[in-house]
C-alpha cells in the first residue's frame, strides 16, 4: 500500500528523481574511489619516497572530493524538492477528497483523526521519501560497490562481510518487526489527543463555567501519558538500532585490523590495501546504517500509508451521475414523496414515508420535538445525505440527478449552528456570493439585521472574524450566516433552526425583511418557536421521524394534537401569531 501511494504522487517529479540518481551515482562512484587513491598513496609514494606522486595523487584525490561534494549537495537539494512537492500534493489531494466526502464519510473517520491523517501522516510518508532520495539510492551502490573494490583489494578477507553484514542486517529487521505494531497504536493515540485537545478548545467556556477544569486536565493527561508511554517504547526500540550497528561495525573492525596485519606479517598483504580495506568495509556497513535509519521510519510511513489510502479509497455517496442535469435556472419547487432515511448500521430509520411539497413563492415550516429528524430532513432537501428510500426532487427532477454543484448553486443553506471562517466580514459574505460588491453586501446585512453592529465598527466590511466566529456573539453569528445565505439571492432558502439565536424582535425584523427578498423563492424554516413558524403558509409538523401533521397554525392547532400542545407550551393562541 505505501508502495502504490509513493508511486502515484511520485510520478511528477520522475525527472528530478533521475537527477538525483545520477547525482547519488557519481557521489557514491567518487566516495568509492578514493579508498583506492589513498592506497596507491601509501603504498607507492609514501613506501618509495615519491614525493611527486603523493602530490599528484593528493591533487587528484581533491578532485574527487570536490566532485563529491558537490554531486551530494545537488542530490540533497533536488530530493528535497521531490520530497517537499511529494508532501505537498499528497496533503492537497487529501484535502480534496475530504472536501468532497459527505457528511457521512466524514463523520466515520471523525474530524481529529482526518486532521491527523492530512498533516502528521502525510509528513511520514514525505520524510521517508526525502531520505530515500538522498540517502536509500546511495546505499546500495556503495554496498555492492564497495563489496567489490574491497575484493579486488584482498579477497582473503572478503569472508568477514559475509558474517558482518548478515547479522547487521537480521538484527536491525528483529527490531523493526517489533516497531510496526507500536506505530499503528501510535497514530491512533495522536488521533485521541487531538480529539480531547479539540474537544477542550472548543467548549473551554463550558468547562469553566461548570468547574471541570481538573476533570478535563486529567483527561488530556490520561491520553498525554498513554502517546508518551507509547513513544517512550518505540525510542527504546530506536535507541537499540545505533548501538547494535556500532558494536557490529567496531567488532568488525577490530578482526579486520587482526586478521589483516596477521596477513601483512606473512607478506600477504600491503599496508595501503588493508587501509583501503578497512575504509570500504566501513563504508558497506555504513551503508547498511543508512538503510538501518529508513528503516527505522518505514513502519510508521506504512501505518500512515494505510490510514491515507482508506480516506483516499472512500468514495462519496453523493456525487454527479454520469450524465447529469445542468438547468440555466431552477423554480426550487420541493417534492418529497415517501422519503426515508436510515443511517448505516442504525436499528430503525431517522424519517420514514415523509410527503409533501413546498411551491415556489410560499414558506412551508417544520416542527417537532427534539430529535423528531428535522435537521436531517434540511441536510436530505439539499442533498448532503441521499435518501434511503423514496425521493426528493426539485422542479419535477429527482435530487440525484442534478450536477451537484448547479443544486447547490440554487440552494442558500443557514445551518443550526452559524459557522464562520476566519478572516472578514466581506470575506465571509463572498462564501455566498464570490463577485460581490459592497452594495449587495450591505444590502444583505441589513435583511439579516447586521447592518448596524458592523457598521459601527471602524473598519466596516472588513471588520475581522476569528475562526468560528468566536469574536462575535451568538446572535451576531446567526445574522451573518443568514447574510451569507441571502447574498446569493438562491431559488430555494432552506433555513435550520437559524433564528434560535434571535430575541423575539430581532426574529420579526429578520423574517419581514426576509419576505421581501424571497418573495419568489422556496422558503422552508425548521424552527422550535411557534411565533417563527406560526405565518407560514405551510407547516409540517414532525414526530419520531414521521409527519403527523400538515396544515396552517390555525388548522393544526384545532387538527394537530401534538401541534396545539407544543403551541400550548409556548403559550401561543391563535390570536397571538403575529
Amino acid at each position: 500500500m505505501l508502495w502504490a501511494l509513493v508511486r502515484q504522487f511520485v510520478a511528477p517529479y520522475r525527472g528530478l528523481l533521475a537527477v538525483v540518481a545520477v547525482l547519488q551515482m557519481v557521489s557514491a562512484l567518487a566516495s568509492l574511489y578514493l579508498p583506492t587513491i589513498n592506497a596507491a598513496i601509501i603504498d607507492e609514494g609514501v613506501a618509495k619516497g615519491d614525493t611527486a606522486l603523493i602530490v599528484e595523487l593528493g591533487g587528484v584525490m581533491l578532485g574527487v572530493t570536490a566532485l563529491q561534494v558537490l554531486c551530494a549537495v545537488g542530490a540533497v537539494y533536488y530530493g528535497s524538492r521531490a520530497g517537499m512537492g511529494f508532501g505537498r500534493d499528497l496533503r492537497g489531494a487529501m484535502f480534496h477528497h475530504v472536501t468532497g466526502l459527505s457528511a457521512e464519510e466524514a463523520g466515520r473517520f471523525g474530524t481529529a483523526s482526518l486532521l491527523t491523517r492530512t498533516t502528521n501522516d502525510v509528513q511520514q510518508i514525505q520524510v521517508l521519501v526525502q531520505m530515500t532520495c538522498t540517502m536509500v539510492i546511495t546505499a546500495p551502490i556503495t554496498s555492492i560497490g564497495g563489496i567489490a573494490m574491497a575484493i579486488h583489494q584482498d579477497a582473503g578477507l572478503s569472508w568477514l562481510l559475509l558474517v558482518s553484514v548478515p547479522v547487521l542486517t537480521l538484527s536491525n529487521y528483529w527490531i523493526v518487526s517489533r516497531l510496526l505494531p507500536l506505530f499503528r497504536q501510535m497514530q491512533r493515540l495522536i488521533d485521541g489527543i487531538n480529539r480531547v485537545l479539540r474537544d477542550q478548545l472548543s467548549g473551554i467556556r463550558v468547562i469553566r463555567a461548570f468547574g471541570r477544569e481538573p476533570v478535563e486536565q486529567a483527561r488530556f493527561g490520561h491520553a498525554n501519558q498513554a502517546l508518551s508511554d507509547t513513544a517512550l517504547t518505540v525510542g527504546r526500540w530506536q535507541a537499540l538500532m545505533i548501538p547494535i550497528t556500532t558494536l557490529v561495525i567496531n567488532v568488525s573492525s577490530v578482526a579486520l585490523i587482526w586478521f589483516g596485519g596477521m596477513r601483512i606479517d606473512a607478506g600477504q598483504m600491503q599496508v595501503g590495501s588493508l587501509i583501503a580495506f578497512l575504509s570500504y568495509f566501513m563504508q558497506i556497513l555504513m551503508a547498511v546504517l543508512l538503510v538501518t535509519v529508513v528503516l527505522a521510519i518505514l513502519p510508521r510511513a506504512a501505518v500512515c500509508a494505510e490510514r491515507i489510502s482508506e480516506v483516499l479509497s472512500t468514495t462519496t455517496g453523493v456525487t454527479s451521475p454520469a450524465d447529469p442535469r445542468r438547468p440555466s435556472t431552477l423554480r426550487g419547487e420541493l417534492t418529497l414523496t415517501d422519503a426515508t432515511f436510515r443511517f448505516p448500521g442504525a436499528d430503525r430509520p431517522v424519517l420514514q414515508g415523509v410527503s409533501f411539497t413546498v411551491e415556489p413563492g410560499t414558506t412551508t415550516a417544520v416542527v417537532g420535538s427534539t430529535g423528531s429528524g428535522k435537521s436531517t430532513l434540511v441536510s436530505l432537501l439539499c442533498r448532503l445525505f441521499d435518501v434511503t428510500g423514496g425521493s426528493v426532487t426539485v422542479d419535477g427532477v429527482d435530487v440525484r440527478d442534478y450536477d451537484t454543484e448547479v443544486l447547490w448553486s440554487a440552494v442558500g443553506l443557514v445551518p443550526q449552528r452559524g459557522y464562520l471562517f476566519s478572516g472578514t466580514v466581506a470575506d465571509n459574505l463572498r462564501f455566498g456570493k464570490s463577485d460581490a460588491t459592497d452594495d449587495e453586501m450591505w444590502e444583505a446585512l441589513r435583511v439579516a439585521s447586521a447592518a448596524d453592529f458592523v457598521a459601527a465598527h471602524p473598519e466596516g466590511l472588513a471588520m475581522p472574524v476569528a475562526q468560528g466566529g468566536i469574536n462575535f456573539s451568538g446572535g451576531q453569528r446567526q445574522r451573518l450566516a443568514i447574510a451569507r445565505a441571502v447574498i446569493r439571492r438562491p431559488a430555494i432558502y432552506l433555513f435550520d433552526d437559524a433564528f434560535s439565536a434571535l430575541d423575539v424582535h430581532t426574529d420579526a425584523r429578520v423574517r419581514e425583511a426576509l419576505g421581501e427578498v424571497s418573495a419568489g423563492a422556496t422558503v422552508v424554516v425548521v424552527s422550535q418557536r411557534i411565533s417563527t413558524v406560526a405565518t407560514a403558509d405551510q407547516i409540517i409538523v414532525l414526530d419520531d421521524g414521521v409527519v403527523v401533521g400538515v396544515g396552517t397554525h390555525a388548522s393544526l392547532l384545532v387538527d394537530c394534537p401534538i401541534y396545539a400542545e407544543f403551541a400550548d407550551s409556548q403559550a401561543i393562541a391563535v390570536g397571538d401569531a403575529r
